[in-house]
């Protein structure tokens, strides 16, 4: 071989191996500004995250959305309006769609306004508007699950004398006391008094702990009626930390916040609003009825032990109990509960976000979102899982229209009695069947999810009240074929 043909054969050798060098510097430098920019990330994130920090003062969720943006971004979509085929978040006036509870309601502030509910974002304005609240005089207790009210109630009290100070973490002694003070005080105010100490709907401080992200409940009566639910005699087999808690020595009394597994919080801060209630004089306090139980005729005991009703009905005279919305206590009856999913499995179902999977705070319908909150659990398509609910909420719309069918035709009996100059006394029994009638249909009604939450339950319970409103009538009748009344 020529020297000329070696000397190339050198510089063709030299070149390959400068260029694999050139590319391997690239290939290096390109990871290294990976890595780079990778770590300014997270820098800034924790940059972000130490340059707005959150405490127990941290009320507005827009100082939340800097740290946690996503999470912020869909909270910020509970303001969209959207109606499912039984609900959904649009304000329509179910008084309008089925006048038949302006007669149910007679004499009480739902039946002059009784709107559905929209999303989480108008709560506190919602509530403000509704002609319950302008038009009737309402205390501070309504505040309660409409407000992000927790440091309102940690000042009050201690201004009122309660220990410590606005630093100390929710979950001490001086913070409970604190909390403890002040909704009572606030429950005990006027409505409108009460209304000008707060500014934001239920936001990320009543859920988490600004500390630690870690779930939490901070509702003040929830508190309390989970720890007499605990105590009490009924059943609660969807909370193994109850269960243990029961065969403990009981040293304090039951406290989700220490107790509660993650999985059971995930229920637990929606049960702290979407619940039967109801206000304890003097003060108008806030009260779970959970003592006897979460079913609807435990808490019905309850309530017959106390004397409670919410009104007197305006045509029958009967004294009747107002459900609110038992959304948890029907879920804990139903197929759902049994199977260990949360509400926020369905209502706030996981997506993905970057690499990560979150937890989507736009709250709202499973209907609206099929894909993301029913899927992952069902092996079905999303026009069957539509189906199969639109088969249980129409069966117990059709079940529920003749319940109310049956309480009026009860409500006009009672009246045709007393017209007939039947005597009041005699008219007991009506109007005890009316009381029982109306609280198992208003349970249903008031629920929310159609029946969806627990099918069987709800047709029970729709199957009672059409029982006892007839029961009532027969009773009316007898009354007014009975000489003089006997």
């Amino acid at each position: 071989m020529s020297t000329e043909v070696r000397a190339a054969g050198r510089r063709s050798w030299t070149a390959y191996v400068l260029a694999l060098l050139l590319v391997a510097a690239i290939t290096v430098g390109i990871l290294v500004g990976l890595d780079a920019a990778t770590t300014a990330r997270k820098a800034a994130g924790r940059a972000s995250a130490e340059h707005v920090p959150l405490g127990e003062d941290a009320v507005d969720p827009a100082e939340w959305g800097q740290v946690y943006p996503f999470q912020y971004e869909s909270y910020r979509r509970t303001v969209d309006v959207e109606r499912t085929r039984h609900g959904g978040s649009e304000a329509f006036q179910r008084l309008d769609e089925d006048p038949l509870w302006r007669v149910l309601y007679a004499g009480y502030p739902f039946g002059i306004d009784y709107r559905e509910e929209r999303g989480h974002a108008y709560m506190l304005l919602d509530q403000r508007e509704t002609e319950r609240v302008t038009s009737v005089k309402q205390p501070g207790a309504c505040l309660h699950c409409h407000a992000a009210a927790t440091r309102v109630w940690r000042t009050l009290g201690l201004d009122a004398g309660a220990p410590g100070t606005l630093e100390d973490p929710l979950g001490t002694p001086e913070a409970h006391a604190q909390v403890a003070r002040g909704f009572e005080l606030m429950c005990a105010m006027s409505y409108e008094e009460a209304a000008e100490l707060v500014e934001h709907p239920v936001t990320c401080i009543d859920c988490h702990d600004p500390a630690t992200m870690r779930l939490r409940v901070s509702r003040p009566a929830f508190l309390d009626g989970v720890a007499a639910l605990a105590a009490g005699r009924g059943e609660v087999e969807t909370f193994d930390s109850v269960q243990r808690w029961r065969e403990s020595a009981r040293e304090s009394p039951y406290d989700p916040n220490t107790l509660a597994s993650e999985g059971e919080m995930r229920v637990l801060v929606c049960a702290q609003c979407h619940v039967e209630y109801y206000f304890r004089e003097p003060g108008s306090l806030v009260v779970y009825p959970w003592a006897n139980g979460l079913r609807a005729e435990q808490i019905e005991e309850l309530y017959d032990e106390r004397g409670f009703a919410d009104w007197t009905h305006l045509t029958s005279h009967a004294r009747l109990l107002k459900a609110q919305h038992p959304a948890f206590e029907l879920w804990s009856r139903g197929g759902h509960a049994r199977a260990g999913v949360a509400c926020a499995d369905c209502h706030m179902p996981q997506v993905r976000q970057g690499a990560k999977r979150v937890s989507d705070h736009h709250v709202r319908s499973p209907l609206l979102n099929v894909a993301a909150a029913c899927i992952p659990c069902h092996d079905a398509s999303e026009e069957d899982l539509q189906a199969r609910v639109a088969a249980i909420q129409d069966t117990t719309q059709e079940l529920m229209l003749r319940a109310e069918d049956a309480v009026r035709s009860l409500v006009l009996a009672v009246r045709s009695a007393r017209d007939a100059g039947v005597e009041d006394p005699v008219l007991a029994t009506a109007r005890d069947r009316h009381r029982q009638a109306q609280w198992r249909l208003d349970f249903v009604a008031s629920e929310n999810s159609m029946g969806f939450h627990a099918p069987q339950e709800a047709a029970r319970l729709l199957a009672e009240a059409i029982d006892f409103a007839r029961q009532g009538e027969i009773s009316v009748l007898g009354a007014r074929l009975a000489p003089d009344g006997d």
